[in-house]
């Protein structure tokens, strides 16, 4: 017996179930003549019978047809949940008669449409249903208003931090004790952006920074210069003459070599990880008899007195940073951009160099940088084929900044040409040039400023 049956018998005030037949076959005997009979089940079964079998006059419409399913669905849902908590009605109508049991009596589980077809009914509302995983879930993209997640290697308080917050102001900086994890905090969504020194103008190239650009697939999106304004950093009470040790980042240590001697500090140089991280250990460990070469901002940050200001050698101290995402920016012409590339090649290295360079001087193209480094993968070449003698030479990668930007012809071009004798050529980024004017005069001034973003 049919489950709509088997209702009908069960609840009709008419039909009781001692008045039908045990077999299936009387059973649906007596469900045919009391349809027949009864005007109430003709009414309320007129639907089923409309979907179950479409006017053979009309062409069938699956759309249609799985829509009146889906309303039949939900009133037999609604009308078996208010009926399991109403006692039956005295005045002995009946229940509605598109009402479809979800068991039949012998354990069998009937699913309505709509679980077979996704229509939305009151059994599987949309706001149960599970949404789809997004790329927004895995690391929110900056909306308007909020903050950029920009990571930076060192301590609070470092140079790379104050550079950070100029070049994206209010950013949520987040600090890395390796430059290699600040590269992979921007390739796991950790950070949305990194900014790194490249280049000072007394200490040269940061040759680590060039090696992980080559090793990761992050983009150059931008760059900032940063006046280098050092201090001599101790704690509170302590004098020039009680320090024997200096404590600082290589090249801070190696910017302040003349000043220190100058000021006739008998001193050990103490090399350290970063600027700001020599001065919170000084201040963390109270070491009296030593200093620290760091920032104003440093000094702040963790209770230490300025000893001696702006004790750089050069007052024209300059460093570069560049900015790093995980998407490259698109390129224009309305503004001031410059380039940066890397290639190998498997020829005699003066040779193949003059071409590159040929191929920007014959468009009037200025390079700003040409920077070497060994090759990795084959950092030594034999002179002669069959491996024969002593004499050997390095095989390099070449590093080139060009002002320019790929949106230009004579840009396209020129990689064009060359990528015809390398044997390897990869753009690092085309992004807009740093115009902020600078001087060894308003060194200090331009260095409090940026950090007074950060506070």
């Amino acid at each position: 017996m049919s489950p709509m049956a088997a209702a009908l018998l069960s609840s009709h005030p008419k039909l009781t179930p001692t008045t039908a037949s045990p077999g299936a076959a009387a059973g649906s005997a007596l469900l045919l003549l009391h349809h027949r009979r009864c005007r109430r089940c003709r009414l309320a079964l007129a639907p089923v019978r409309s979907i179950l079998r479409p006017d053979s006059s009309a062409p069938f419409n699956r759309a249609d047809w799985q829509a009146s399913c889906a309303i039949l669905s939900s009133k037999a849902a609604s009308a078996t949940g208010s009926s399991s908590d109403k006692p039956p009605s005295s005045s002995g109508d009946l229940p509605a008669a598109d009402t479809e049991p979800d068991n039949d009596g012998g354990g069998n589980n009937h699913r309505p449409p709509s679980a077979i077809y996704g229509a939305r009914t009151s059994l599987d509302p949309v706001s149960n249903l599970p949404r789809p995983l997004t790329i927004s879930d895995l690391s929110p993209a900056p909306m308007h208003g909020s903050r950029l997640r920009v990571a930076y290697q060192g301590a609070p308080g470092t140079y790379s931090e104050v550079a950070a917050g100029k070049a994206y102001p209010n950013c949520e900086a987040i600090p890395c004790d390796q430059f290699e994890v600040a590269f992979q905090a921007v390739e796991l969504w950790i950070a949305d952006r990194a900014v790194l020194p490249i280049e000072n103008s007394l200490g040269g190239s940061i040759h680590r920074n060039y090696d992980l650009l080559l090793r990761h697939r992050l983009h150059i999106v931008g760059e900032v210069q940063l006046p280098v304004h050092h201090c001599l950093l101790a704690l509170p009470g302590v004098r020039k003459e009680y320090l024997t040790r200096v404590m600082s980042h290589p090249q801070a240590l190696a910017q302040c070599e003349l000043t220190l001697t100058r000021l006739g500090l008998n001193v050990t140089r103490e090399a350290f990880d970063d600027t700001a991280g020599a001065a919170e250990h000084v201040a963390s460990k109270g070491l009296r008899d030593t200093a620290a070469i760091a920032s104003a901002r440093a000094a702040e940050l963790y209770g230490l007195q300025v000893l001696a200001d702006g004790i750089q050698d050069d007052g024209c101290n300059v460093t570069r940073f560049v900015m790093l995402a995980r998407e490259p920016i698109i390129p224009r012409t309305d503004r001031p951009f410059k380039t940066s590339i890397v290639f190998a090649h498997d020829g005699e290295g003066t040779s193949v160099l003059f071409k590159v360079l040929s191929a920007f001087a014959f468009r009037d193209i200025c390079l700003t940088k040409i920077e070497s480094r060994p090759h990795r993968h084959r950092p030594i070449r034999l002179v002669d084929d069959a491996n024969v003698g002593t004499a050997k030479h390095f095989e390099y990668m070449f590093y080139i900044d060009f002002q320019a930007s790929m949106a230009e012809t004579r840009a396209q071009n020129a990689l064009a040409e060359i990528q015809e004798f390398t044997s390897f050529l990869r753009l690092l980024g085309s992004y807009p040039t740093d115009m902020t004017p600078w001087g060894p005069t308003s060194s200090s001034s331009s260095s409090s400023s940026s950090s007074s973003t950060l506070d």
